[in-house]
């Protein structure tokens, strides 16, 4: 825990010469902490929405594509800042870093607020766009309302954490996390019940708490506790600039971006089976992105030392990193994925009782748990690729998981297997992208130089 803000100096030591295994797991278990906490809450939603019904359990799942697009365009500005903020900390150049830094900030704000202002506009046909059906749609616009008024307050906390992580301050990002998700799992049924608010007071709920994970996050930069600057005066006119940091961002564009037209995708076609199967794979991706996220964390805790080491000219490390990375994602992943087998069953009950919803729901989180074990490495090489810069590969890698496999295959695969298909669509593309992404995360490491003199 890092009780005061360290030089520049120290972080560069910090970064280049403590052993990887401990710098990694310091920086990547408050994320992974971070992430979980995150999948909490939005359980947390699901579980008290779910006491309501089928059909406002099924309205979780609508607005959780709505929550993804604000999150794409928030991980492209943070993750494009964050990548550059990092390489050039390894470079020794923190004006440039701040100018990075409060250009991906501001751009995601008034991102933000043009996405919510167009969304309220239009709340009824993007309800439907986003796979509503007639009986969950007044449920989904209680929902969402809430969480476009905070559309500016989901993007901009996607770069201060990003930015934090990539200056190897996970601790602090995940406080600012940590602390909105358990207000949260407080406030949920406070809202839902005692006030009889129903869904819409599981969406104020969520956007209080977002508000409060922002302006903690915030206060890291306010109090100089940061390298990097917040700042209108650092924020860049130089297209050149805005355009490296959507490049370096676009992969996170690309995931966080498919992963909402995937569920939007799925949402239609698992209502042509009606109300129940929406719910149903509400909860199924609530569930699996909850162990997603203990691969993702380890993911993003690597990024930091992958960008600093990188820009530092000490290659070994990145790959030294790379699988130390890659093993300890597959323990995490094994054991969460051996739970779900188990209690796939009682896990999808204790969100929904409804039995056509547990049937429905039950055989897709066994064989998600099953996919789970080929999501590591896949996770992994992404990061790795978009942290040092490689954002052609970067992008490729995350257009797969969510876009370029999915997307096919819940299109073709039910109409060849029925509701089979649906449940199976996620699964075959996760074994698919990790086909993909071995060979190419192989071919990079072989070709990295020598780590340089300078930085031995």
């Amino acid at each position: 825990m890092q009780r005061t803000a360290m030089t520049g100096e120290e972080k560069f030591r910090q970064m280049t010469m403590t052993p990887i295994p401990k710098l990694i797991l310091h920086l990547g278990i408050p994320t992974i902490a971070s992430m979980l906490i995150t999948n909490v809450y939005n359980m947390t939603d699901t579980y008290f929405v779910g006491q309501l019904g089928k059909s406002a359990s099924g309205a979780i799942g609508i607005v959780f594509s709505l929550m993804a697009i604000f999150q794409a365009f928030g991980f492209m500005f943070g993750h494009g800042a964050g990548s550059n903020i990092s390489r050039r900390l390894g470079q020794h150049d923190t004006h440039s870093a701040s100018r990075y830094a409060s250009t991906g900030f501001f751009l995601s704000l008034a991102l933000g607020l043009i996405i919510g202002a167009v969304g309220l506009l239009f709340l009824t046909p993007l309800m439907y766009l986003l796979g509503s059906t007639d009986t969950i749609l007044p449920y989904a616009r209680d929902y969402g309302i809430s969480i476009l008024l905070a559309g500016p307050l989901f993007t901009g906390s996607c770069v201060l954490n990003n930015i934090l992580r990539y200056e190897g301050m996970s601790f602090q990002a995940m406080i600012g996390l940590v602390s909105g998700g358990i207000l949260n799992m407080v406030m949920d049924p406070i809202f839902i019940f005692v006030f009889h608010m129903g869904t819409a007071g599981a969406g104020i709920s969520t956007a209080l708490s977002q508000a409060a994970s922002f302006f903690i996050l915030l206060y890291m930069f306010l109090a100089g506790k940061t390298e990097s600057k917040l700042s209108l005066r650092y924020f860049t006119r130089k297209m050149s600039d805005v355009w490296l940091i959507v490049a370096t961002g676009l992969p996170s564009l690309l995931r966080q971006g498919l992963t909402s037209l995937s569920g939007l995708v799925l949402n239609h076609q698992a209502a042509v089976y009606g109300d129940a199967a929406v719910a149903a794979m509400s909860i199924v991706n609530r569930i699996s992105g909850f162990i997603f996220s203990l691969g993702l964390g380890m993911g993003q805790g690597y990024q930091p030392v992958a960008a600093f080491n990188y820009g530092a000219g000490c290659y070994s490390r990145v790959r030294k990193g790379f699988w130390f990375t890659a093993l300890a994602g597959e323990v995490l992943l094994g054991i969460a994925a051996v739970g779900c087998f188990l209690f796939a069953q009682p896990m999808i009950a204790l969100f929904q009782s409804d039995a056509e919803v547990v049937a429905m729901g039950t055989p897709a989180l066994l064989y998600q748990s099953i996919a789970c074990l080929f999501l590591p490495l896949s996770v992994c090489a992404n990061m790795m690729f978009q942290s040092v810069g490689c954002a052609g590969r970067a992008s490729l890698l995350s257009s797969m998981r969510s876009g370029l496999f999915f997307l096919p295959l819940i299109a073709v695969l039910p109409g060849f297997l029925g509701l089979l298909g649906i449940q199976i669509a996620q699964p075959v593309s996760d074994v698919l992208s990790f086909a993909l992404s071995l060979p190419l995360a192989l071919q990079f490491m072989h070709s990295l130089p020598k780590d340089r003199l300078a930085a031995a």
